[in-house]
């Protein structure tokens, strides 16, 4: 038996397992039992502490439109695939009996996966003492173009969760800023702060680099950035400093291969680097996407910051969260649609001159631990009312908006 069963499932960069690996560490440091059930592809790495990683038969998105899902051998997944995730899925469930049943982004994304999230959802529910039912998801969403499917998650979370936990600072984002429906289900949602990499602890103390630090993420997406900043390098003030880039795990191999082999003077080249957020405080300038674990760890650090929103097709998230960071003066933001190299180096040129920004900029960074400290107290509370009969009722507190 687990006390957190939380489930995850990524479709093309690491960011939502990344996010999910921190709060399941926070969870088993916390002294919960913890099974992280993965979906996606397995990432080289990743580190969710003491949590028990249940790998599904993985699926992934074809293309960054997310136009098809496809298996590991790069077939599209069928009905027959789709029984097998089902019932491994039923299977780790009935094997883990969890007190607590953590679903990441459903009802408010993942809507592919509906034909296995809503068999674990009604299992759940059919149980005597039933699992309390929470959703973790990051502060903004996805706009969603189809009218209708805001009403659609808000009558999910209405029918079968207990509560909504936000992952960031209504300050910053309220959640009814990108979900229409938030109304519906106020009085579910709990804010816990941003979820930052060992932001608990403080970061890793290292020697600063004074170097040029680009990211890509993952790296599914990321070869525009790669390309614009090594042809923005010789164009701007930072040519003399040393440069680094991380390429990110999922960077394609062959354009990968060829920047190992054929690097530019003064610029070293990594495919990953696990332990990259402990880097951001001492490099001088950072160009990297804008995911949220990536923005956030550079809040945390204090870092100048560049970064460039992923916005192929309806993706809104990163760019929105970006301006509204841009707005507190915590980073500078060049848009996708505009990254040429003179561009780039312009914008690096005015973040060197640029004040370093106060670490942390005043938001909430404490997301990891403040999830674990709710989900110690509802575990407490599901065994109380078990062992004295009381109705298994959510009791999560409620935090202000």
């Amino acid at each position: 038996m687990s006390d957190v069963f939380f489930y995850v499932q990524n479709l093309l960069g690491i960011g939502h397992v990344s996010r999910a690996a921190v709060l399941a560490k926070a969870m088993t440091k916390a002294g919960l039992t913890v099974d992280f059930v993965l979906g996606g592809f397995p990432i080289p790495g990743l580190d969710a502490g003491e949590a028990h990683l249940v790998q599904l038969s993985p699926a992934r998105s074809a293309d960054e439109l997310f136009s098809t899902l496809v298996d590991q051998s790069g077939a599209a997944i069928d009905d027959a695939w789709r029984v097998r995730r089902r019932d491994q899925l039923l299977s780790a469930f009935s094997v883990a009996n969890p007190d607590i049943v953590l679903i990441e982004l459903f009802p408010f994304g993942r809507r592919a996966f509906r034909f296995e999230l809503e068999p674990l959802l009604r299992a759940a529910h059919g149980r005597l003492h039933r699992p309390e039912i929470l959703c973790s998801v990051r502060d903004i969403l996805v706009e969603k173009s189809k009218p209708g499917r805001a009403d659609e998650a808000a009558a999910t979370i209405e029918s079968f969760f207990d509560r909504v936990l936000v992952h960031g600072d209504p300050a910053v984002a309220p959640f009814s800023a990108s979900f229409s429906a938030a109304d519906r289900i106020a009085e579910k949602i709990s804010y816990t702060g941003y979820v930052v990499v060992d932001h608990s602890t403080g970061m890793p103390s290292r020697p600063s680099s004074g170097e040029v630090l680009v990211s890509a993420g993952g790296g599914a997406v990321g070869r525009p950035l790669i390309e614009a900043a090594l042809a923005a390098r010789p164009l701007s003030s930072a040519r003399a400093l040393p440069w680094r880039i991380v390429l990110g795990p999922q960077y394609p191999e062959r354009e990968a291969a060829k920047l190992l082999a054929n690097s530019p003077a003064g610029v070293s080249v990594e495919v990953f680097r696990p332990d990259l957020a402990a880097e951001f405080p001492g490099c001088a300038l950072s160009i990297s996407q804008a995911g949220y674990n990536t923005v956030l760890e550079l809040v945390a650090a204090g870092t100048r910051a560049i970064v460039v929103p992923f916005s192929t097709g309806s993706e809104s998230e990163q760019a929105e969260r970006a301006r509204r960071l841009a707005d507190r003066g915590l980073l500078a933001v060049v848009e996708e649609k505009t990254l040429t190299a003179p561009v780039l180096a312009a914008a690096i040129d005015h973040a060197l001159a640029s004040p370093k920004p106060i670490p942390g900029g005043g938001l909430r960074l404490d997301g990891a631990s403040q999830t674990a400290a709710l989900l110690v107290e509802a575990v407490a509370r599901r065994r109380a009312s078990r062992h004295d009969g009381r109705p298994r009722r959510p009791m999560l507190r409620q935090e202000s908006a």
